[in-house]
């Protein structure tokens, strides 16, 4: 059978090479403006000087990256058209995706063998699968911790960016993480995506008897309950390590689950390093595993058929008798899913090693491409993440670090032809968004008022215990200062602003004054100035420097026109206006504010704090060039000082006189 297929396919090519070839050319033609290319990004033989750049290289990779984007929405406009005629059809990327893994479908690739099944994995004769274009495509992550928190966003955003399906992330999680990816999702409103959470508190009891010597901790084993954890009624998904880029689109893994036969239910990648060989080092004693091993770090799991297998029972039999000889585990659930397969080859269906390319010491990870274009999905597997050891470490870094840079809302994109769930927070954005005038010169401003911005709480790792008295601070800077002003000035039930005097220097170098004797040493001796008293003198001269030098206890200060000094306020305090964004009269309209719900302005005689010099920021060059920028916050300003006055009344006369006299 294969035998006559082949001589078919040969026929076939020669006869459309003989009689066909203008007809391919107009096709070529026709469609090629939109085929989706891959990532165009340099090859790797060569190891060229443009993998060698620092933030100049990042730079022009995150340009192509966002060039790729273009012509991927170009491509959904278009494949969102009804189709021109059965012969002219588009290609796609999964389709040319599933004819780029078969040439290492059964291994990683590296022996004639596997590359002579690839010219007949690549046959017209059989159709690849593909997925269908608004299958829901579920993804399970365990994360636990504020620094996978971090990690896990890195991932999210690589496979959103390359995503064409709508997505359900399945989070395994501690009450930290849960708190922060709650906080994130809810506020990032992508649209096509869903996410569930499971406490993983209450699976700890499920893993806890097994001994762990691993860095990931009781986390690292808690892919083995997944069975349990899940729906009943999820039949299939795809799990991840935090540590995980993606360079492709999710649903060419998915697709991979139409290949699994017979009684394979879990799809896994060869592991790339010597560990399981055991020959690491004198006495190296791993887990039972088939070979080489299989790494975790990417797993397809069948559930419905894992569940009628009893993984369960399976996995807990495996590891307790395992246990008895080997004390504990070194690689947390990769130890038990090894063991469990070395008894039963049967239920692993091998991936590709692309799908899962290991950056760890001493791995054979280079094997696994020829070209950038090979790579699927990229796997900081080693401790040491970025500083690991490779040849191409410099290329896979850059990549890495423009995901981790990349504007999480440029990803708010709608899929084409996919209807998603309504969301109202979204749909109400939407609706106050469309209600703007786009032809006003003015519309950025007034749309970025309405905005939302995505929020990740707890970006670094904290320690907070609430005080007793209820005096506990949050300051947004960086800075330290003592609490005694606090309870001294009654700020829970008084309205006091306490005044923080701010001094800036020229030096991107400076020692800094750790009292206020020494900070008036260097202000002396012109190290210090107070600050901005060189371009903008009104913005913190009503601080009073001149008493602040002497003063020993706080003093209070009057409002005056253009006054922006840094407070320090009660939780329940008048927010920012938030149709000032980027520079000009944010902290000021704030301060007016506060002075019209009759706040003190108390400034505190022995804190302080101090500007560094740094580049000019894109904002204020915008307010220094553009001239239709300064005028749309000339406008603001005249609207937020009508809605002042009819707030306040005949108390709101003196700011609008102010500033007319400014």
């Amino acid at each position: 059978m294969l035998g006559m297929c082949r001589g078919r396919r040969k026929f076939l090519a020669a006869s459309l090479a003989l009689l066909f070839i203008p007809a391919l050319t107009w096709l070529y033609l026709s469609v090629g403006s939109f085929q989706v290319k891959p990532l165009p990004l340099s090859p790797l033989e060569a190891q060229s000087s443009t993998l060698v750049g620092g933030a100049g290289e990042r730079q022009a990779l995150e340009l192509r990256v966002r060039a790729v984007e273009e012509e991927n929405r170009a491509l959904r406009r278009e494949l969102s058209r009804p189709p021109r005629s059965p012969s002219a059809r588009l290609p796609n990327s999964s389709h040319r995706g599933n004819q780029s893994r078969t040439h290492s479908e059964e291994g990683t690739g590296d022996n004639e063998g596997q590359k002579a099944a690839a010219v007949g994995n690549s046959s017209d004769c059989v159709q690849q699968p593909v997925v269908d274009k608004c299958e829901t495509i579920h993804v399970a992550i365990v994360c636990a911790g504020y620094n996978a928190s971090r990690d896990v966003v890195t991932l999210v955003k690589s496979v959103l960016f390359h995503r064409r399906n709508p997505l359900h992330f399945h989070f395994i999680t501690d009450s930290i993480a849960q708190q922060i990816l709650s906080s994130l999702f809810h506020t990032w409103m992508v649209p096509a995506v869903k996410v569930d959470f499971y406490d993983a508190d209450e699976l700890k009891s499920e893993v806890s008897w097994i001994p762990n010597k691993h860095y990931s901790g009781i986390y690292g084993l808690m892919k083995l309950v997944l069975t349990k954890t899940l729906p009943s009624d999820l039949q299939r998904v795809i799990v991840l390590d935090t540590d995980i880029t993606f360079a492709t689109d999710i649903a060419e893994l998915w697709a991979v689950f139409h290949k699994f036969k017979g009684q394979q239910v879990l799809g896994l990648v060869e592991n790339q390093s010597d560990w399981y060989l055991g020959n690491l080092w004198k006495n190296h004693r791993p887990w039972p595993a088939l070979g080489r091993g299989f790494n975790t770090g990417v797993i397809l799991l069948l559930l419905d058929r894992l569940r009628k297998l009893r993984w369960e029972q399976m996995w807990r039999l495996t590891a307790e008798r395992e246990l008895m000889s080997m004390l504990s585990t070194s690689l947390a659930d990769q130890d038990i899913f090894n063991a469990v397969i070395k008894q039963n080859p049967f239920l692993v269906h091998q991936l590709p090693c692309f799908w899962n390319v290991q950056l760890s010491d001493h791995t054979r990870s280079e094997k696994c491409y020829k070209d950038v274009s090979d790579l699927k999905v990229i796997h900081w597997n080693s401790p040491k993440k970025l500083r690991v050891k490779n040849k191409h470490v410099e290329f896979f870094r850059n990549l890495y670090l423009t995901f981790l840079e990349y504007d999480g809302n440029l990803l708010r994109r709608e899929l084409f032809g996919c209807p998603s769930e309504a969301d109202h927070n979204s749909e109400n954005l939407q609706k106050t968004l469309s209600e703007l005038d786009e032809d006003d010169p003015c519309y950025e401003f007034r749309r970025e008022r309405f905005t939302v911005h995505r929020t990740h709480l707890y970006f670094l790792h904290y320690e907070y215990e609430p005080s007793s008295d209820n005096t506990d601070v949050t300051l947004v800077a960086q800075l330290s200062m003592d609490r005694k002003s606090v309870v001294q000035l009654d700020m829970a039930n008084n309205k006091k602003a306490l005044v923080v005097p701010a001094f800036e220097t020229l030096r991107y170098r400076l020692s800094y004054p750790k009292s206020k004797a020494e900070l008036l040493s260097q202000l002396d001796m012109g190290t210090l100035f107070t600050f901005r008293y060189h371009v903008w003198t009104k913005g913190h001269a009503p601080t009073n420097f001149a008493k602040w030098r002497t003063a020993t206890t706080p003093y209070r200060v009057q409002w005056e026109a253009d006054f922006e000094p840094y407070v320090m306020v009660r939780r329940d305090s008048p927010e920012y206006d938030r149709r000032f964004v980027g520079f000009g009269w944010n902290k000021v309209a704030h301060i007016m504010e506060l002075d019209a719900q009759e706040y003190e302005f108390v400034v505190l005689p022995n804190a302080y704090m101090i500007h560094m010099p740094h580049a000019p920021s894109f904002d204020i060059t915008k307010f220094r060039s553009n001239k239709q920028y300064r005028v749309c916050l000339k406008t603001l300003k005249e609207e937020f000082q009508q809605n002042m006055s009819r707030r306040y009344g005949f108390a709101a006369l003196k700011y609008m006189t102010a500033e007319n006299n400014s």
